[in-house]
């Protein structure tokens, strides 16, 4: 067994471990009004009991249904359902989540997380909503980076720069999707999403065979785990792009939201988003949300809004807190835990309330993506992201939902 770690300072490790995995996965073209590239409530769920099942996809747990096609390729909902009542709806388009049904202190049930109302919308998604952004979330400045000798120069889809992915990244594909059984989920609710990437695509190298699992327990946790190899050396960084609103999808701003970062640093940022290699201290900024704070508080502060990455406290070794996430309203709580060693807070700065974003205005909405740090492959104090053959790219992100009777 082959491991690798990265490390800045005594902050983040990458852990890559030996195994193997082959699937094949499907292209798709799309389009680009997320974070400078980019929610009307998705269309609602069927109840999983009066859902058709797909074929050979149905178990005991998890509920399937078609959703229409994209490029000639089927596309699926899955619904992941717990005890409590918790619903989780996912597609094969981009690896997504489409929905999370969690209850208010009331009990009554809202979706939480922004996306659109049907799966040809998908296809473009140009703000991300709830996909798996690869093969490099966030940016490459430039575009550029080398291994070795060897010198690739990617899409810049975020001018000047590189930015989850590239034109058609893993965000637009359409994933190969399964239930996983019971068993192989620790007795939660599971779904696998798999995908091939080729070597050369969107000039990256190597042939990169990646999985994303999610289960979802009786304790509202939903986890995502990923595990990717390689037959070259490539870069790597894999996160989730959802879009919290625990008031619910299109109920306003999240600026009353009370969040709380694990984070002593962060990484400050060129005028065009790419880190400066400074690990830069929270304490005395608007950064700072060590302490519960509404996210409003500070926001004007900050040129456009925040679009940052943190470093997590002992973030890169083990499954650790990373945010915890409140709507005083609702009482709905989210709290963020994640062995990877950044988590980067957008608060929606570019949703413009028009079709592309679904409907959605400006700051409606809030990102915590667990991942590593932007621009690491020419940044070389930063954890490694290299992902090379033999050693197995691995990481775990949870999100955990509850109510509080009080104010946060």
């Amino acid at each position: 067994m082959r491991t690798r770690t990265g490390r800045i300072g005594s902050g983040g490790r990458f852990l890559l471990q030996a195994a193997s995995t082959a699937f094949v996965g499907i292209a798709l073209l799309s389009a680009g009004c997320g974070e400078k590239i980019t929610n009307a409530p998705p269309k609602p769920s069927k109840n999983p009991k009066e859902t058709k099942p797909v074929e050979g996809l149905l178990s005991d747990e998890v509920q399937t249904e078609p959703w229409g096609q994209i490029g000639g390729q089927d596309v699926v909902q899955y619904f992941l359902t717990n005890a409590k009542g918790m619903r989780v709806t996912l597609t094969n388009v981009g690896a997504a989540i489409t929905a999370v049904d969690v209850p208010d202190r009331d009990g009554n049930l809202a979706n939480v997380t922004l996306g659109f109302k049907d799966s040809a919308a998908y296809e473009a998604n140009a703000p991300y909503f709830g996909v798996i952004c690869g093969r490099y979330a966030n940016r490459i400045a430039l575009g550029k980076f080398k291994i070795g000798e060897n010198e690739y120069q990617l899409a810049t889809n975020n001018d000047p720069n590189h930015l989850h992915g590239g034109v058609v990244g893993f965000s637009h594909k359409v994933w190969q999707g399964s239930v996983v059984r019971s068993a192989e989920a620790q007795g939660a609710s599971a779904v696998k999403f798999a995908y091939e990437s080729p070597d050369g695509e969107e000039n990256y190298p190597g042939t990169l065979k990646v999985s994303v699992t999610y289960s979802l327990d009786d304790e509202n946790a939903l986890k995502i785990e990923y595990s990717a190899t390689t037959d070259k050396p490539t870069p790597l960084n894999l996160c989730n792009h959802a879009y919290w609103n625990l008031g619910g999808a299109g109920s306003g701003t999240i600026h009353d939201h009370v969040l709380t970062l694990f984070a002593d640093q962060y990484l400050p940022v060129t005028e065009s988003q790419i880190p400066t290699g400074e690990l830069a201290p929270v304490e005395g900024t608007p950064m700072d949300f060590r302490k519960a704070t509404p996210i409003g508080q500070r926001i004007e502060q900050v040129a456009g809004g925040y679009d940052h990455c943190y470093v997590v406290k002992d973030g890169g070794k083990a499954l650790v807190p990373a945010a915890r996430l409140a709507d005083p309203k609702s009482g709905r709580v989210m709290q963020v835990f994640t062995t990877e060693p950044g988590v980067q807070l957008y608060t929606g700065n570019h949703l413009d309330g028009t079709e592309k974003c679904a409907g959605n205005p400006k700051q409606s909405g809030v990102c915590l993506e667990t991942q590593h740090f932007p621009d690491s492959p020419n940044q070389p104090d930063f954890p490694n992201t290299i992902l090379k053959p033999g050693e197995v790219y691995s990481q775990t992100t949870v999100y955990k939902f509850s109510v509080s009777e009080a104010q946060p």
